[in-house]
């Protein structure tokens, strides 16, 4: 019996999110044979380049709900087009990203197929004929793997765990529009969103940053971000925070790495100032290689840290800046 792998894309400052490819790499690892279909799915308005894009990808076919009402997320208005899209393609497994608009949606979905769900994963691999999913536990101490005894399968992905799928050769899927309900009236809906404002616009997204920039209470102020910020901007990475430094006032808490905030996970991960509480630790233990800066030798950040400079952050991070402006020329 041949599967449908259904993936959901997610649009985001202009562009394709990174983890949409990242998903459908996850459904060519779960395809058993060439009988099974991977489907990608797209929600938003003027959808023409993005579903392009993604049709290279490797996939089967793409579905889009090309439709002004779903230009931003509005959980009341995309449901409806997500359940039209399942119904379609009635998929053995529908992959999200583990983003804000993934971990509102999944839940949803596996409601409506009173399907399992498994979020956060990291890692799929076949397994006797079945899927094996990994995910962390612990702030990532320690890692479960669990599988599906039957179908219908939801999940969320990490962003940066999965290579995302370059585009295929053989040309392009072709791209369908998805039967979806009638625009509900304004006075049906319970939110209506009018319009978005990025607090970080123009800035690397911070959970699909390679590179991400990082200050805690020892940045004394929101001033003492500017050094982080000239770093970032010569390393073309993403600045973030620990919850200290939100809860201090001295950045915005879009930026807020940890437990109650966004989790990345990147190919380096540079903490200054950051003592390294647990709660830090739970977003972004699992970064590729990570650097620390503090002045305190004994703060729990270097118990994890791959490299550690004992230092005023102030003073080695923009004697570093220069050497990488200098390198990187």
């Amino acid at each position: 019996m041949s599967h449908t792998y259904l993936v959901i894309g997610e649009i985001r400052g202009g562009k394709l999110r990174q983890v949409t490819g990242e998903l459908v790499q996850a459904a060519k690892l779960a395809r058993r044979d060439n009988g099974d279909r991977i489907v990608a799915a797209l929600l938003g308005w003027q959808l023409e380049t993005f579903a392009g894009e993604l049709a290279r990808l490797g996939v089967d076919q793409v579905l889009v709900a090309d439709r002004p009402e779903l230009e931003h997320y509005n959980p009341d208005t995309y449901f409806p087009a997500l359940s039209a899209i399942i119904e379609e393609t009635t998929p053995h497994a529908v992959f999200f990203g583990h983003t804000a608009v993934g971990r509102d949606l999944a839940p949803q979905a596996a409601a409506l197929l009173g399907a399992g769900q498994i979020s956060d994963v990291v890692a799929l691999k076949q397994d006797g004929g079945g899927l094996l999913f990994t995910r962390p536990l612990y702030a990532g101490k320690a890692f479960e793997k669990k599988r599906f005894l039957q179908g219908p399968i939801i999940a969320t992905f990490r962003p940066n765990n999965i290579p995302a799928a370059e585009p295929a050769d053989g040309g392009a899927a072709p791209i369908t529009e998805a039967t979806t309900p009638a625009p509900a009236g304004n006075a049906s809906l319970r939110s209506i969103v009018k319009t978005v404002v990025r607090k970080a616009a123009g800035k690397v997204d911070l959970t699909e940053a390679r590179i991400v920039v990082s200050g805690g209470r020892g940045v004394k102020s929101a001033e003492g971000f500017r050094p982080l910020e000239e770093l970032a901007q010569v390393l073309n990475a993403a600045v973030g925070a620990s919850r200290g430094a939100c809860d201090a006032g001295y950045c915005d808490y879009a930026l807020q790495i940890g437990q109650t905030g966004k989790v990345v996970t990147p190919e380096l991960y540079i903490a200054c100032g950051i003592s390294g509480a647990i709660q830090h630790l739970a977003g972004m233990s699992q970064s590729r290689i990570i650097i620390a800066v503090n002045k305190d030798p004994e703060a729990p950040i270097f118990q994890i840290a791959d490299y550690g400079i004992v230092g005023d952050l102030f003073e080695i991070v923009p004697l570093l800046t220069e050497e990488l402006r200098q390198a990187l020329a």
